[in-house]
């Protein structure tokens, strides 16, 4: 008689479903998950050291600056997080997304003949130029959430930029990149001394060194003095934002043109904000608002909402049909009516009723061969009138049930401007502005660009318990929409979602300059198979195949019930995740 039961290394080695490069990382006290194994740990050294959630976060934020100058990201650009605060019972947005310079205005690029923003490649890179926005905001975050002070959460990054690190593969490979040293080039003499000593880039494994980006991190050490935490953290601000760094910004700035001034920076605060909120399969949905794409994930959800997703497979064509074919509809809708305005008609882009009229457009035998109208939710389902760099991401997660998903951004290398002085390059995330007079999302002084940048949290009755975040570019609310997808729809744990195969529409304007449309293109990951792929080009989808749908994905949870911690980190970069 045939024994039914597979044998106990048959189960072990084989039977596995989902399997993952990768295994869930768990702990109690505290989970850390970044770009990097060397950001995790300058977050880790803070939860070892008694700090709670929101100091290990500003600590990886800062470190991230230095060990991942070629993921998108300089000190001198900006960020965006969401956070609990378990004590509060609080639930806040963070916007450290800078803003448009005093002089950054639709007349100034009309006289130059400009009809988009400019920015690398190429010699005009310095008329995008935006308010730093990071530093303050993980100034605010220590200031109103944390409790270490500056010397010490800025004591991983200063030892990583002054004593160095490893060169690793990945960044080795970015810095391969033919355009990166080309951009140094047209504002001599950009960062080839830095990046390519004696004529190349460190070899993997070299001892990488960044003195002058240390020297910049240094000042703000040196600023906290006084010995009085709170004293410590205003007295680095005022450093960076009224003092010697940002005059050396606004001078690098003047000096190529650029309209960005010292006088930009005096006045910039970060904002923490009410968060914008769904709900979804028995969760609620926190996320940033409509300065940021974030609303495209909820709007896509409440569309999807309306279909049985489940049985359709997981990423069987039908399924990426189907989500693809709803972020084609809300992608329509963010070019339309997102900003940084109080007159963005959310509550009404979110309703269930006007997300069901947009999501009976979905044809379920053909793509939409274009973008669509975007919707008119103000009048009662009238259509209207028609009209690949990935950032970082740290996740945080404490004993407490304190969290953070923060995305950091700004500054790629082959876009911007290398200040050698500062030791990083200056953000050019302007570019994203609409040059259209009355556009929700149209430049003013003061005005955030319309980011995209998000981050969200998943609530279960009441409290967050997930955090999810994925770099990306206008991949990352795809992105975002997938794992979440894989979370909530398909039951898969924090590994298995963020390892999963991606698509992502490019049915959109890109919100980066040239700002391209690629029309019906379908990206889909290699993993992706051929049979799904021909199914999708029968209903009229062009499929592409990249290396990547959103790049560096982190998903940590919390069990409400154990209090066990959890992390998810995706093996398309070195993302790494530790907990204790």
């Amino acid at each position: 008689m045939t024994n039914q039961l597979p044998r106990v290394h048959e189960i072990e080695h084989h039977a596995a479903e989902r399997a993952t490069t990768r295994p869930v990382v768990s702990g109690t006290e505290g989970v850390v998950a970044a770009g990097h194994p060397l950001v995790s740990m300058a977050g880790m050294r803070m939860l070892l050291a008694g700090g709670n959630a929101f100091d290990a976060a500003a600590a990886a934020g800062f470190a991230a600056a230095v060990v991942e100058p070629t993921a998108s990201y300089t000190l001198c650009g900006e960020c965006v997080a969401m956070l609990y605060d378990a004590r509060r019972r609080e639930s806040v947005a963070l916007s450290g997304q800078g803003t448009a310079p005093a002089a950054m205005t639709i007349d100034v690029f009309r006289r130059r003949g400009l009809d988009r923003i400019p920015t690398g490649p190429g010699a005009d890179a310095h008329l995008s130029f935006t308010v730093p926005g990071a530093v303050d905001a993980y100034l605010t975050l220590l200031e109103t959430y944390g409790t270490k002070p500056v010397r010490e959460v800025l004591a991983p990054a200063v030892d990583y930029a002054e004593r160095g690190f490893p060169m690793y593969e990945y960044m080795h490979r970015m810095l391969a990149i033919p355009e990166s040293r080309a951009q140094f080039a047209l504002y001599p003499p950009g960062g080839d001394a830095v990046f390519y000593p004696g004529g190349r880039a460190p070899r993997v494994g070299e001892r990488f060194a960044q003195p002058a980006l240390g020297a910049t991190l240094r000042r703000l050490v040196d600023a906290d003095a006084t010995g009085d935490r709170l004293a410590g953290i205003a007295a680095a601000r005022e450093r960076f934002y009224r003092g010697d760094v940002a005059a050396l910004i606004g001078a690098f700035s003047e000096k190529w043109g650029g309209l960005l001034r010292a006088s930009d920076l005096a006045g910039y605060r970060a904002r923490l904000e009410p968060p914008l909120s769904t709900t979804f399969a028995g969760r609620e949905i926190l996320g940033q608002g409509a300065w940021t794409q974030g609303p495209i994930l909820m709007q896509a959800l409440g569309m999807l909402a309306t279909r049985d997703l489940r049985p359709l497979g997981h990423n069987s064509a039908r399924y990426i049909h189907t989500v693809a074919e709803a972020l084609k509809l809300a992608f329509a809708d963010r070019e339309r009516y997102y900003g940084d305005v109080a007159t963005v008609p959310l509550a009404d882009l979110l309703a269930p009723a006007y997300l069901a009229e947009r999501a009976a457009l979905i044809r379920p035998d053909r793509a939409m061969p274009a973008a669509p109208p975007y919707g008119a939710p103000l009048e009662a389902g009238t259509a209207a009138p028609a009209a690949v760099d990935g950032t970082t991401h740290v996740a945080v997660v404490d004993a407490h049930g304190n969290m953070i998903a923060l995305t950091p951004s700004g500054g790629v290398f082959r876009k911007a401007a290398f200040a050698p002085e500062l030791g990083c390059t200056l953000s050019t995330r302007s570019e994203m502005f609409v040059l259209d007079d009355g556009h929700p999302n149209a430049p003013a002084p003061g005005k955030r660009p319309r980011t995209t940048l998000v981050s969200y949290l998943i609530c279960e009755n009441g409290a967050p318990v997930t955090t999810v975040g994925c770099p990306g570019g206008d991949d990352q609310a795809q992105a975002n929409l997938q794992i979440m997808l894989n979370l909530l729809v398909f039951g898969m744990n924090p590994q298995q979602a963020v390892e999963a195969p991606r698509f992502a529409t490019q049915t959109l304007v890109n919100s980066f300059y040239p700002r391209v449309y690629k029309p019906g293109q379908l990206n889909v990951e290699a993993g992706i198979p051929e049979r799904t792929r021909a199914e999708l080009a029968a209903l009229g989808h062009t499929v592409t195949e990249i290396g990547a749908c959103g790049i560096g994905a982190v998903v940590t949870r919390r069990d409400p019930d154990s209090g066990v911690l959890s992390a998810g980190a995706d093996p398309r970069r070195p993302t790494y995740a530790l907990a204790w």
